[in-house]
Formats: structure tokens, sequence, C-alpha cells
């Protein structure tokens, strides 16, 4: 699917964008453009490399111009740039929607100029139900994207979207906090023990976004169907896995935090399709008569469940420690004990 083409990443100095290049640069992928604002660490990451396949361009999101151009020739977008932390959005909201929804259709506006082929725009499960300003912005974004895609003919363009639970490891996540409070003795700093998240690592985000490319139509959202842990328990396998007896500390819920995460409303479940390890939300591409919101329904989404952190497959702590032990951050602290 790659071989001689050119794939960019938006934001793609960040976590994502390291786990994609560290797979895609042994194919026969033609160039891999990273298009961030980020100066240092473009040079980090073009140091540690050193690949002449990687392309480095500066650029931002909401300057039309420079996405546009940076464009030019080519075949594929993963659209990772975002603003991701709910604190930050929750006092910046308009810095989420600048970057977040007008950034957005800056890309996909300049990806149908340059007649790109396929882009995919990364999306949250706070984008479901949003309460707060990171989720409301990655809502209007995929409501974007599927707008694009409904006006697109047969040949141009195609857009879809990948939402994620938390991604383990991530910048800024969760356990990359807690390891660093184990490692210097300070209590862990928990929210809500029994608060629910929705656990994917790094290798599963990507292979969730070719997972979209290979099998997406116009408009559609693709979900993985992922374990969840509580908060609680989590703190407690990697108390175990570094043998440290660090107290836990519940601090309290931060501003726009959920109990639980969903992936898919029971409105979107009433017509996503299940895939074994995904679901595929189709493109809602009913058009504006509205004679029909009044006269057709669905009555079977009264039946129906929304998927959840709190309903899908909860994870033990045993389990819990089976997974951190795949990543390389805890295998390092582990073995530096």
């Amino acid at each position: 699917m790659f071989k001689d083409k050119i794939l960019m990443i938006t934001g793609g100095t960040g976590s994502f964008g390291n786990t994609v290049v560290n797979r895609f640069l042994a194919t026969d992928v033609k160039e891999i453009r990273i298009f961030s604002r980020d100066e240092k660490k473009q040079e980090e990451m073009r140091l540690s490399l050193n690949n002449n396949k990687l392309k480095f361009y500066i650029g931002d999101v909401r300057n039309y111009d420079s996405i546009h151009q940076a464009l030019k020739g080519v075949d594929f977008v993963f659209h990772a740039a975002a603003l991701k932390q709910v604190p930050s959005c929750e006092f910046y909201p308009m810095e989420a929607v600048r970057t977040n929804v007008l950034g957005t259709e800056n890309m996909m506006t300049a990806a149908i100029a340059q007649n790109v082929k396929h882009v995919i725009v990364l999306s949250t499960d706070k984008a479901v139900y949003p309460i707060n300003a990171m989720g409301l912005s990655k809502a209007m974004m995929e409501k974007l994207m599927i707008a694009k895609a409904r006006n697109q003919n047969t040949g141009e363009t195609i857009f879809c979207a990948t939402r994620y639970g938390n991604v383990m490891a991530s910048r800024g996540s969760v356990i990359p906090l807690f390891i660093t409070q184990l490692l210097q003795e300070k209590p862990i700093t928990v929210t809500d023990p029994s608060m629910t998240r929705f656990l994917m690592s790094l290798e599963n985000s990507v292979d969730l976004v070719l997972y979209a490319f290979q099998h997406g139509k116009q408009g559609d959202i693709f979900v993985q169907k992922s374990p969840s842990s509580t908060i609680g328990d989590l703190a407690i396998a990697l108390k175990e896995l570094l043998n440290k007896s660090n107290p836990i500390n519940v601090i309290g819920t931060r501003h726009g935090e959920k109990l639980y995460e969903s992936l898919v409303s029971r409105e979107e479940m009433a017509r996503a399709e299940s895939l074994l390890n995904y679901y595929r939300i189709p493109a809602d591409n009913r058009d504006l008569n509205y004679d029909k919101y009044f006269s057709e329904g669905q009555t079977e989404i009264a039946t129906l469940e929304d998927y959840t952190s709190h309903n899908t497959h909860r994870l033990n702590i045993e389990e819990i420690k089976k997974i951190l032990l795949k990543l390389d951050m805890v295998q390092e602290e582990i073995a530096n004990a």
C-alpha cells in the first residue's frame, strides 16, 4: 500500500508520530514528512533517526498556507496535530478550537486542493458525550471530517477518523506520571480510584490507523475494542511491578474529567458494524429533508448501550501488570531497579 508513496504525519514529533516512523522506516515507503511547529523536537528526531526518508516541515495547521505547501505531492495523511491536554483546553478553549477544529479544516481543505488520496484524522473517546473543551473540539473535528467526506466524489480524497481511548505511556498520560512519582518516592496522585479508562498501546494506535486506511470508506469512524482499568488498580499494578510502597493520595476529579469514557454512543451503536477487534461507524448521510426526522426513527436505539470503559472487559491487577510489562518504559525501570 505504501510502496513508493509519500506519507505525512501532522504533529509528527509526538508519541504517535514516533511510533509510526519507527514502524515505517524499514518499509518501502518513499518518504515520510513530519509536519509540526516544534523545531526542537524535529531536530532531536532528525538527529536520533538520521534517515533520508524523513523530511521535516516547520509549520502550523492553523496556517493554511504552511500546510497547503507541505502537502504538495503527498499521497496519505495521518493527522495527529492537536491540543490534547484536558486542563489546558479547559482554561484556553479557543486555542483548542483554533488547532483541533480550524486547524483540521485547513488540513482537509489543503488535502483536497493537493489531491491527497486518503486522510485519517485522530480523535478521542472524549469526543463522545463531551463535557470538556478538548472533547468538544474533537467532536466538532469529527463532524467536519464527515461533512468533508459527504461532499467528495468517487476517486477524490477519502476522509476517515479513528477514536482512541487512553494511549499508554504517551506524552502527558498518567503512566509516566505515576512512574516518576514512584521513582521520586512521592505519593501517587490519583484523582478518583474508581475512575475507569480504556487502555491501548501506541502500537495498537498505529494498528487502528492502518486498519482504517485499509478498510475505510468516506466518513467512517473506526474504534478498537479495548479493555479498561480503574485508575486505582493501575496505580497498584505499577507499585507492585516497581516494588514500591509509595502511598496513594486521592486528590479528586480535575477540570473536565469524567468517571468513565465512551468510545461509541448508543446512537452510533445502532448503525455500527462489528469487525472482530474493531467497530466501524459509517457516516450519517441523511440529508436536510426534515420531514423524515418527524416521521422516521430507529426504535432499536432504546435497547442499546453505549460502549464505555465501565462496560467493556475490566482488567484485574494481574492482567494490568501483563499489559504494562509490554511497555518499554516499564521494562527499563524494572531493569534499572
